[in-house]
């Protein structure tokens, strides 16, 4: 017992990770890490309704109190554990930069890599650290063989970096991109599957297939559709950019050929952290975004070839991963859904507002979409915030129009109410 209270004790820090006075520092180090401590003796379901264990909790994150901040979709704030570790590592860079950067910082790659491995559930010679999403998949985008004629199909619905790279390949290259719209929400597997399998033609060489839409929140079937793709020998690339560390689930659950995410998401690791996977047969047959000696090896280390860049946050992505680890995936998924639906029941009462998700947790979780009948939804997110402090982002995508809430675990329903207030008063107005 006291070994797995040291652990969280660990993962939190000391006083040093808390920019307070020592003694009150000390004090909240003590209450997140014993918070942590007990939400793991209970089971993902239990704990996600104890308002008081993740509201201590929350005390690791240095989110502002005076803005309430609901758009945790586009990138997540970092629990002071990993913003610290950042500075650590930064500031050790500058004390013999070529010496800690490439000799010592450099080479801890290898330890992260084995970490995001066991974390995604595969193989660590399979998996690059990049940036982001957008670096990641267009390292596919770009270096996949293909050639004039061949198809590809992906929703319209898909991030608009990744439309723009097949856009690209299509207009240099002559590639056809098969389009397919599906209407969201989506609580039937096989609906969506049928419009990827009605708009593939025997000249069809890759799905695109995005994990949780950004747009909306919605899930989709990928390791259905990975299935299917498989029985047709095409290739699967997965834009998981909202999926990882916010669903429970492996990389190896899909079996797909390539995947992409940002961790500076859900994971909640530094700005500008991402990872690409793919399956070890295909890396020699993969070319690197960046030139190298052996562009044709296989050797995944080939897609990390960015020159000099700054090693601080790559090597923080450990410390973010402890923290993830320390709630739980599932803890946190179930925890994340409960948020997601305490604010959808609550504001859908109203006759006037829509919601554009699921509320079933196999096909939704932390995002969630909602429109007012007659307003739009730029003038809703500026209402929330002009007059209520509420920082939302709006969507107008395709047969959208809606404002897009995510929480995060450092969110409260004491936060939610204050919103679900909001929202109501908004509507009266």
């Amino acid at each position: 017992m006291p070994t797995r209270r040291s652990f969280f004790q660990k993962i939190i820090g000391t006083a040093s990770a808390f920019s307070l006075t020592p003694l009150v520092s000390q004090a909240i180090a003590e209450d997140v890490s014993d918070a942590l401590y007990s939400l793991n003796k209970l089971s993902p379901l239990a704990a996600a309704n104890d308002e008081e264990l993740w509201a201590r909790m929350a005390q690791a994150f240095t989110v502002s109190p005076t803005i309430m901040n609901l758009n945790n979709g586009g990138v997540s704030p970092q629990p002071k554990v990993v913003q610290d570790a950042v500075d650590r590592y930064y500031h050790l860079s500058n004390e013999a930069p070529s010496y800690y950067m490439w000799r010592i910082l450099d080479a801890g790659r290898e330890a992260l890599r084995s970490k995001l491995a066991d974390l995604a559930g595969v193989d660590a010679e399979t998996i690059a650290i990049n940036r982001n999403t957008t670096e990641a998949l267009g390292t596919v985008t770009w270096g996949t063989d293909l050639k004039r004629g061949d198809e590809i199909v992906m929703t319209r619905y898909d991030y608009p970096n990744m439309i723009h790279a097949w856009k690209q390949r299509e207009l240099r290259e002559g590639i056809k991109i098969n389009w397919i719209t599906p209407n969201l929400p989506i609580e039937n597997d096989e609906s969506l599957i049928n419009l990827y399998i009605g708009a593939t033609t025997a000249k069809t060489k890759v799905w695109h297939l995005t994990h949780i839409i950004n747009w909306s929140g919605q899930i989709t079937p990928v390791a259905k559709l990975c299935a299917e793709a498989r029985k047709r020998g095409i290739t699967t690339l997965v834009d998981a950019a909202h999926s990882f560390a916010h669903l429970d689930y492996k990389i190896s659950d899909f079996d797909c050929d390539y995947f992409g995410t940002s961790l500076h998401k859900w994971l909640c690791a530094p700005f500008g952290t991402g990872m690409l996977h793919m399956r070890k047969s295909l890396i020699e047959k993969t070319w690197p975004m960046f030139s190298v000696e052996k562009p044709q090896s296989a050797d995944i280390r080939k897609f990390e070839a960015l020159g000099t860049r700054s090693f601080a946050p790559e090597q923080a992505i450990g410390q973010a991963i402890d923290f993830h680890n320390a709630i739980g995936s599932k803890r946190k998924q179930e925890r994340l859904h409960y948020l997601k639906l305490y604010w959808c029941e609550a504001v859908v009462k109203h006759p006037r507002i829509k919601l554009h998700i699921s509320l079933k947790p196999e096909y939704s979780c932390a995002l969630g979409t909602f429109s007012i009948d007659g307003m739009e939804a730029g003038d809703i997110s500026a209402k929330l915030f002009n007059q209520f402090q509420i920082h939302t982002t709006s969507v107008k995508w395709e047969k959208l129009n809606a404002v897009r809430i995510t929480p995060h675990v450092y969110t409260t329903t004491k936060d939610l109410d204050r919103f679900i207030e909001a929202v109501e008063k908004i509507v009266k107005s």
